[in-house]
């Protein structure tokens, strides 16, 4: 068999499920052998970031493989964006580009990206964009290499990985005579039995003299489908729960020991039960910059940190470091966790906690002929069915969503993560819908992250992926102009002009909405919801309101106060 149709074989026997890429002449093996496929769904994109976007969201909450494809040159470097952000999320994601005939390196031929002569290195890009890149050197190692790459993307913390096929492997004659299917070598991430034992002792004695101890969580615990194990856990030590944002529904938000999340756009409950913690919990987190209040030196003063998770790596990589440490996955560690803990701890009194700041999330504000985003997240929240995923890409309107939409069980919140680009999640919701089609999805985004990239609503009808976007529209970067006011002073360049999206959205064969009060919304997110079609959601917000925001976990006031003193200590 030809390289093309080896790779994709293998890719079938991984269990690769859908193929996102964007066509290319490098690439036209590949784009054949995917036709061929009676395993892999394959899915031409109208740009190749894109394409990356919607293998990371194919993998986000499946743990499967998310596979996108490019041709060489422009088309290859179309997908750093999205291996940028499986690197810095955790997506495993395999990635293939052509790469030009080698026979030719160094002399500038059409997409060469040799490094050679003057032209762009693309071997360099990709080994900084992934766990482990290879440029495929000799057809006969086309099986071990793609099973290779497999491994890595899945073992320990999971990431993207990338395959170079030069032009001159992909000719005819040139065949792979030694095909094997990938063989799965993924070891599990067990806890260490004496660190387990030393961590549940240090827990037993917090219980012991009843010192506060929260649990916060993080999107590993997510990933892992730690969800029955983290709330046993909490349940039966009467353990306060905070998440980050990524965190949200890991346990339903209205269970009574959810306290709410714990970022600079979090809730003040939240805050407060980390601020009465003598020890934390991280279970499932990298501790990042929003989860830490942009790495507030003092944040752990007088805490035990105790930190779990997959990769030794992100141990005190964010400045934290941790009093005890548990590698292991999140699931796994938990449950051990809680039954080491169990031999040692009797039973534990019901616990009453602050629940969430209900009584801070008043909207009061008049917003004639526009509506209030707090009151738009409310009512997403509010009628988000079972089991639904909703995504957030970049921008202010991820802050209401995060601080005003209560999750239940078996539903799961997104935000853009570290890498934080805009429309990964405005295109990654395809790669969602397409992994887990029985689950609704629905995407909050700014009017600035759809213009970037919502062309890709043509690729979600012609492929019939019915994704719901809720577009946050005031015609300007919010979170920029935010900025903006705070560090200078004063904002600049941040206005726009949009078009009509829900005409355009009906102009590509898709349900369009525009809408401008409350009722409004409601009526035209019940429709989308029903229709089973792509929809385009048009919500005309005000320009007036802020997110609920705090650059201390001490609150909004001290927040401020510090602020105003950072001020006049820089002049």
């Amino acid at each position: 068999m030809r390289v093309y149709e080896a790779i994709v074989k293998g890719l079938e026997s991984a269990g690769v499920e859908a193929a996102y890429g964007g066509a290319g002449e490098n690439a036209a093996g590949l784009m054949i052998a995917l036709n061929e496929s009676e395993k892999i769904r394959p899915i031409i994109t109208r740009n190749e970031q894109a394409a990356s976007f919607m293998a990371c969201g194919h993998a986000m909450f499946t743990g499967k493989i998310g596979f996108c494809f490019a041709t060489a040159g422009p088309g290859a470097f179309n997908l750093v964006s999205g291996l940028a952000m499986a690197m810095s999320d955790s997506y495993p994601v395999f990635a293939v580009s052509g790469y030009a005939d080698r026979k030719w390196s160094g002399r500038g031929s059409l997409n060469e990206t040799s490094g050679l002569g003057g032209t762009p290195d693309s071997r360099r890009m990709f080994e900084a964009t992934t766990k482990k890149s290879i440029l495929l050197e000799d057809v006969a190692d086309t099986s071990d290499v793609v099973e290779d790459l497999v491994n890595v993307a899945l073992s320990g913390k999971p990431g993207p990985v990338h395959l170079h096929v030069p032009e001159d492997l992909t000719e005819r004659g040139v065949e792979v005579e030694n095909y094997h299917d990938v063989r799965a070598r993924v070891p599990h991430v067990l806890p260490d039995p004496a660190r387990l034992e030393t961590i549940a002792r240090v827990l037993a004695e917090a219980i012991e003299r009843d010192d506060s101890i929260v649990a916060l969580v993080g999107f590993g615990a997510i990933r892992s489908g730690a969800g029955a194990e983290v709330q046993r856990f909490i349940e039966r030590f009467q353990i306060p729960l905070l998440t980050t944002l990524d965190g949200k529904g890991i346990v339903s938000e209205g269970h009574p020991l959810s306290v709410g999340v714990f970022a600079d756009s979090g809730h003040a409950s939240a805050w407060k039960a980390f601020q009465q913690a003598r020890v934390v919990l991280a279970i499932g987190n990298s501790l990042a910059q929003h989860a830490t209040f942009n790495y507030r030196e003092d944040l752990f003063d007088g805490k035990v940190l105790i930190q779990l998770n997959i990769a030794e790596s992100e141990f005190g990589r964010s400045g934290y470091k941790p009093a005890y440490t548990l590698l292991a996955d999140a699931r796994r560690g938990v449950a051990a966790l809680t039954d080491a803990l169990d031999r040692k701890v009797g039973p534990v009194p019901r616990r009453e906690v602050l629940g969430r700041d209900w009584e801070a999330r008043r909207i009061r504000l008049p917003t004639p002929e526009t509506i209030h985003p707090g009151k738009l997240a409310r009512i997403v929240g509010r009628m988000l069915p079972r089991d639904a995923v909703l995504l957030a890409d970049a921008g202010a309107h991820l802050a209401w969503l995060g601080y005003y939409v209560e999750l239940e069980e078996g539903q799961n919140f997104r935000k853009a993560g570290q890498f934080g680009p805009m429309a990964g999640h405005t295109n990654g919701a395809l790669g969602v819908k397409v992994a887990q089609p029985d689950r609704t999805v629905v995407v909050g985004c700014g009017d600035g992250c759809y213009s970037l990239s919502g062309f890709e609503l043509m690729t979600a009808v012609e492929h019939d992926i019915p994704v719901i976007w809720v577009i946050f529209d005031d015609n300007q970067f919010k979170l920029i102009r935010l900025y903006q006011l705070s560090a200078y002073g004063r904002s600049a360049l941040v206005e726009f002009q949009n078009p009509d999206f829900a005409a355009y959205a009906r102009a590509c064969g898709a349900d369009g909405y525009a809408v401008d009060d409350e009722d409004g919304f409601e009526q035209a997110f019940a429709a989308a919801l029903a229709s089973g079609r792509p929809s385009v959601i048009d919500a005309r917000i005000t320009r007036w309101a802020v997110p609920h925001y705090s650059p201390s976990p001490d609150g909004v006031i001290d927040g401020l106060v510090e602020m105003i003193e950072e001020r006049f200590r820089d002049e």
